[in-house]
């Protein structure tokens, strides 16, 4: 993982280290210092022999002097003379003395919080170590030392502490190298599936997608509707695009879609999958494997209480819980209650029947199933299906995690066919915008039918209901959807035809055009040119 890819990271710890030095800086009580001048000389005396012993003398003594300066000695005078609340202990802690080799000038440093105090302490200790080599020394060495103040202190007017320019530079030069280390830190350290090439891995696993983080409004689920022109969409479109071009096991046309953690979108995955391959024109089902926690009828807003298990305990048949789902060519088959056996289940001889039922009238199906890491459901029924198509979040299933839930697919020789990494943040590209304003306009069209599509499909059910009450249809013709991406059987006349959507229509029209001609539909021909690549 590149280092450009932690910059937040990096950022965040330079802005804590330079507002931490910034703090600091400014919680920092001012501090003033003053420093006067002494010049150690030597008396005038007899002649020039006195003259340079006294020279010797005082340039071997001043470095004495200097520390005789910092003692209670003299400090306790200045503090008497001058009213100090402190110690001579504490004083000298604020007093410096410094004498350059081969000089005769000491200078005397006094810090404290008032800058007039500090001057005043330079001064008094100047003074006061005069009357100390006086008192201390012989006579003949009062007679041949002098000190003399040649430069006394003067009132500071800026502080010498803080030093605000140094600080800067020092926070600078601290943050910089926080920020550059908590980015390589993290780099190094960070165990989590982030980008595709963490997906792909050393044995270049092939990943056919990698989904945005939807933003804004839009709700994840419904986002090739919504906004069909957004990044998002975009790249559903380009994952079925790939998922055509991968080879289904023992020709079975189902995909398992699972992932190794729960909340790692799989099912929001799954359902937009689901949408965009049925509006290539494609028959698809959906069917909600996760028995243990499910949510298609949720997400679609269909009815829950009867759908897969009750198809599998032989209570009801497959075409009477399929639902339409709002998309032209989809259908869905939701989870039914809750069994106290979900393993057993999916792994069952219904099972196999009904998805191999199911690819019989669907040109594809798409099952929804639990983590990898949870339960073994998904391990399970990958043996009854065509493929496995696992779903990774960024920045949420650890490298770890991810390896264990592929080797439970490698244990069971799943076929996996492709990966998906899913809420990739900061992604990159554009909204694919549409030169021509009549193709924006069909567009817009259909997005809108789609949202329709659920109200019509329930006048279509309550006018199948009363033909019912009638005694005119059987069990096949109230069924909630057809196998069919949701068409219903012909109208028995020309008056029932205003229930069918006009979409519905368009459809058939475009498939008896097709059959007319002796083309192909547009799927079955993407199937081939697929299977033509395959060999």
């Amino acid at each position: 993982m590149s280092l450009r890819e932690r910059w937040r990271s990096g950022l965040i710890a330079a802005l804590i280290v330079g507002l931490a030095v910034a703090g600091l800086t400014a919680v920092q009580t001012p501090v003033y210092r003053a420093t006067n001048q002494v010049f150690v000389q030597v008396r005038p005396g007899a002649g020039v022999g006195d003259l340079n012993s006294g020279a010797s003398f005082a340039s071997q003594q001043i470095a004495s002097y200097a520390e005789l300066a910092t003692t209670p000695f003299v400090l306790d005078q200045v503090i008497d003379e001058l009213g100090l609340e402190t110690t001579a202990e504490a004083l000298t802690r604020d007093i410096d003395v410094s004498v350059e080799e081969g000089s005769f000038l000491m200078g005397i440093s006094a810090s404290f919080a008032d800058p007039v105090m500090a001057a005043d302490i330079a001064n008094s200790t100047a003074e006061h170590l005069q009357g100390a080599i006086d008192s201390l020394g012989s006579d003949t060495t009062a007679n041949t030392v002098e000190l003399r103040v040649v430069a006394e202190a003067v009132v500071p007017v800026e502080p010498s502490s803080p030093d605000v320019m140094r600080n800067a530079l020092l926070g600078f030069i601290l943050a910089l190298f926080a920020g550059v280390t908590t980015a390589i830190v993290r780099s190094v350290l960070n165990t989590r599936v982030r980008t595709v090439a963490d997906l792909q891995g050393p044995a270049g696993r092939i990943v056919l997608g990698a989904i945005p983080t939807s933003r804004g409004s839009e709700d994840a689920a419904r986002v090739v509707v919504q906004n069909p022109y957004s990044v998002a969409s975009e790249a559903y479109r380009e994952l079925r695009t790939n998922l055509q071009f991968v080879k289904l096991a023992d020709d079975r046309r189902s995909i398992l879609v699972t992932s190794s953690l729960p909340a790692e979108g799989k099912s929001t995955v799954t359902v937009n999958l689901a949408r965009v391959l049925a509006m290539s024109g494609a028959r698809v089902l959906l069917v909600d494997a996760d028995l243990r926690s499910p949510s298609m009828h949720r997400i679609l807003g269909l009815e829950g209480s009867a759908g897969l298990t009750t198809v599998l305990i032989g209570q009801a048949g497959l075409e009477e819980v399929t639902q339409y789902a709002g998309t032209d060519g989809l259908d869905v088959i939701t989870s039914g209650a809750v069994p106290p056996n979900p393993s057993e289940l999916l792994s069952s001889t219904a099972m196999n029947k009904m998805l191999e039922g199911a690819s019989d009238r669907y040109d594809i199906v798409l099952v929804d199933a639990p983590p990898l890491l949870a339960v073994t459901d998904a391990a399970a029924l990958s043996q009854s299906v065509g493929g496995v198509l696992v779903v990774a979040q960024s920045e949420r299933v650890r490298r770890a995690e991810f390896e264990r839930a592929l080797a439970k697919l490698e244990a069971v020789d799943a076929n996996v066919v492709g990966f998906v990494l899913n809420r990739v943040r900061g992604g990159t590209g554009s909204p694919y915008v549409y030169s021509s304003p009549e193709a924006r306009a069909v567009l817009a069209d259909e997005a809108e039918s789609d949202e329709e599509a659920p109200r019509a499909d329930r006048s279509d059910r309550r006018a199948v209901s009363r033909r019912g009450a009638k005694g005119g249809t059987g069990a096949a013709d109230t069924a909630v959807g057809g196998p069919h991406g949701g068409t219903r059987e012909a109208p028995s006349s020309a008056g029932d035809v205003s229930a069918v959507s006009p979409r519905h229509r368009a459809a058939g029209r475009r498939a008896a055009s097709e059959e007319q001609s002796g083309r192909a539909p547009a799927w079955e021909l993407e199937k081939l040119g697929s299977r033509r690549a395959d060999h």
